[in-house]
């Protein structure tokens, strides 16, 4: 279950990280993905619409445009986006829209459950559906249910500043698994988890059993590395990529990839890379930096102020720095399709990915995936994503740190390539290890042990 399903032949260009997870486990093992089909009406859901494809079922349902309107632009991202990234100045309660969030949970259960075979198991994703457990256990479901958080999870003291937070840690304790990217996510949600008004509720959680307890840990979603590397051979002759080449004319390319949101950074990465070119000069008419930024998200004012500033900023770069045959910066609103990225990714010298806070990025993954092993590119990126966990070889910098990101960048720029192919080598060894197969083996074999718990407590 997730909250959008990415049905066959449709849906975005560039799929995020819970998309290519979900498929990909689903391609393996078959199955049902539940979730909304993108679709508003004025009236209330029907039943499910089934699409078959392959081994997998795409079960989808419309959403009142009120109920999305409030579960989805509102509570889920105007008050657990910026809980979650501690982005506190962006956040907003209202007590109508967590009203609306809970039955459109609801809503979802009462629809999956006749879907349902006794043999199920149950894998729910991320922070628009926080209370599904508890919503498929009052419909009578009693199939192992597993929980992932693409997020990050805030620290307790940040978790406080949203009034309903004890009924959402009380609804991730009926989950039989809950997993996280870090295990700073972990140790956040155990001291959450351990306060006196949560911690004396636990062992009566809806659908425990003796027994039973549930598992938290730390799952770090991976890609398919062979995938990556094959698509950006294999995109790397289409003409929209030969068109970006030539017009280097043999500079180096700075790539951003990212969707349009405030958790990503990217006005502050846009002030890095002009920082890059007054505290570095040599580089101008040296780089190119490239940033992809589709919106995701509409009806939301923030994501309309970003886009605003973005293009500001790009136009004042362009203004001071662009020469007759150099534009310093590309800001390209819009998306490409996975294999294109690859490509892009696989030419470029520097692949900036600098969130503020991110629960993984994927970016990140498929950028060193992506490169020539014998004369890869460089990795800046942020220490406040998950990803910096594993990415040890990558130039590490504070996103909030102008100059620091400059210097990043400079030194990414400017790195012997035996030095780039040993911190690249050790990073694709990190990813052929955590790759999206061993992500989801590793959540499903938890989950299948929690399976046998139950029944063998019943």
């Amino acid at each position: 279950m997730s909250n959008r399903v990415a049905r066959p032949k449709g849906g975005a260009k560039s799929a995020g990280g819970l998309a290519v997870g979900v498929l990909a486990a689903l391609q393996e093992h078959g199955g049902v993905w539940f979730g909304w089909n993108g679709n508003t009406i004025r009236g209330e859901p029907g039943d499910p619409t089934l699409e078959t494809d392959g081994p997998i079922t795409y079960a989808t349902i419309d959403l009142n445009a009120r109920a999305y309107e409030l579960y989805y632009n509102g509570f889920s991202n105007q008050a657990l986006w910026p809980i979650c990234h501690y982005l506190l100045g962006f956040f907003r309660y209202d007590r109508r829209e967590f009203d609306e969030y809970r039955r459109v949970n609801a809503l979802f259960a009462r629809k999956l459950a006749p879907l349902l075979k006794p043999d199920d198991v149950i894998w729910v994703h991320d922070y628009h559906l926080i209370p599904m457990a508890s919503e498929l256990r009052r419909a009578g479901v009693t199939q192992p249910i597993g929980f992932f958080l693409h997020v990050p999870f805030p620290d307790v003291e940040v978790l406080r500043v949203l009034p309903v937070y004890q009924q959402l840690l009380r609804a991730l304790c009926s989950y039989d698994v809950v997993g996280f990217h870090t295990q700073r996510d972990l140790r956040s949600f155990r001291e959450a988890i351990t306060e006196r008004e949560i911690g004396s509720e636990r062992a009566d959680r809806r659908g425990s059993r003796p027994g039973t307890p549930m598992v938290a840990d730390v799952f770090p979603i991976g890609l398919d590395v062979d995938d990556c590397q094959h698509q950006a051979q294999e995109t790397g002759e289409q003409e929209n990529v030969q068109r970006m080449v030539r017009h280097l004319h043999g500079r180096d390319l700075i790539i951003g990839v990212d969707r349009l949101d405030y958790s990503k950074g990217l006005e502050e990465r846009f002030n890095a890379y002009e920082r890059l070119l007054e505290n570095y000069p040599a580089n101008r008419n040296h780089v190119s930096y490239i940033q992809i930024a589709p919106t995701t998200r509409s009806g939301i004012r923030q994501y309309t102020e970003i886009r605003e500033t973005l293009e500001q900023q790009a136009g004042r770069i362009n203004g001071r720095f662009a020469d007759i045959d150099w534009v310093p910066i590309r800001y390209l609103n819009r998306a490409f399709d996975r294999p294109t990225l690859m490509a892009f990714f696989r030419e470029a010298s520097v692949g900036l990915v600098t969130p503020v806070r991110d629960g993984m990025n994927l970016v990140a993954k498929e950028f060193i995936a992506a490169q020539d092993p014998d004369d890869p590119g460089v990795l800046v990126l942020s220490r406040l994503a998950g990803a910096a966990d594993e990415l040890t070889g990558a130039v590490l910098v504070n996103p909030y740190d102008i100059d620091g990101v400059a210097d990043g960048i400079h030194t990414a720029l400017s790195m012997s390539r035996e030095e780039r192919v040993s911190r690249h080598a050790d990073m694709l060894r990190m990813l052929r290890e955590n790759d999206i197969t061993a992500w989801r083996t590793r959540f499903m074999n938890a989950l299948l042990a929690a399976h046998e718990r139950r029944a063998a407590a019943n």
